[in-house]
């Protein structure tokens, strides 16, 4: 997807260079669609310069920080080296991201998706996520639950949720806790195996979370949880530990959650 405005002074950008003068470099910007920056020699590189082609190449993708924009002159004046390299790397990566995410608009609503259709629907999921990546993940985590908010028809949502969910690959946390489970009833076995159910949810855990509990030694249990984010995987972890607290206190037992082992591994 290419932008059809302009950049904003500041902004860093993703280009080509695809001419270079004995006073600078014209770069062809990625992101905006017929837009091209002229970077001045002084701004390649720091110090003196005396031949631009030790620098840069033609051809070449670089990010550069736009300094000036002027309408009606036609005019962007950009700094290469004014990008650091830090900066340089979250850039290629959110553009490469934003390539990715192309590709699978793609495949949600087919190769003769119409200009205007595609402006549409990328322009919603810019406005609610800020870049289309960020929509599709969000999606393949969540579902058609992380668009209820998105302008857009059901059939839309459903097509970018099954793309995201078959080609996005999600980051996922990991976190770990113990449970101590005793109850003191004739049934405590039974009572026992109820809470660990309720532990792992009943069948009720959201898809983006995956939850498993397994016994360590007695009275002890391990709970993993695994979801997008530490809160999330957090707030799933203590849940389920006061789930199965709860079953086991109902019949007069006793349940207490904590996060390292009670002893350590034989």
């Amino acid at each position: 997807m290419k932008y059809s405005g302009w950049p904003e002074p500041g902004e860093l950008v993703v280009g080509k260079i695809d001419e270079i003068e004995d006073f600078g470099v014209f770069v062809d910007l990625d992101e905006y669609e017929g837009k091209r920056g002229l970077c001045h020699i002084s701004e390649v590189a720091s110090g003196w310069i005396k031949n631009v082609r030790d620098h840069v190449n033609e051809g070449q993708t670089v990010v550069a920080k736009v300094l000036d924009v002027d309408e009606s002159a036609q005019q962007i004046d950009l700094s290469i080296k004014d990008v650091n390299d830090h900066q340089r790397k979250e850039k290629i990566q959110e553009w490469k991201n934003e390539q990715k995410a192309d590709n699978w608009m793609e495949l949600a609503f087919g190769e003769d998706l119409d200009d205007e259709t595609y402006a549409a629907i990328a322009n919603e999921l810019l406005a609610e996520f800020g870049s289309m990546y960020d929509g599709f993940e969000s999606a393949a985590i969540h579902g058609n639950d992380a668009l209820e908010d998105v302008d857009l028809s059901e059939e839309e949502i459903d097509a970018i949720v099954q793309t995201a969910r078959n080609n996005v690959s999600v980051p996922y946390v990991q976190v770990t806790g113990y449970v101590d489970l005793s109850c003191p009833e004739s049934d405590g076995v039974d009572v026992i195996k109820e809470a660990l159910q309720a532990a792992e949810g009943n069948g009720e855990v959201p898809n983006e979370i995956e939850l498993e509990v397994t016994y360590v030694g007695s009275p002890e249990y391990r709970i993993q949880v695994q979801a997008p984010d530490y809160k999330t995987a957090e707030d799933a972890l203590e849940e389920s530990a006061d789930r199965a607290a709860k079953v086991v206190e109902q019949h007069g037992g006793s349940g207490q959650f904590h996060r390292e082992r009670s002893e350590d591994d034989e």
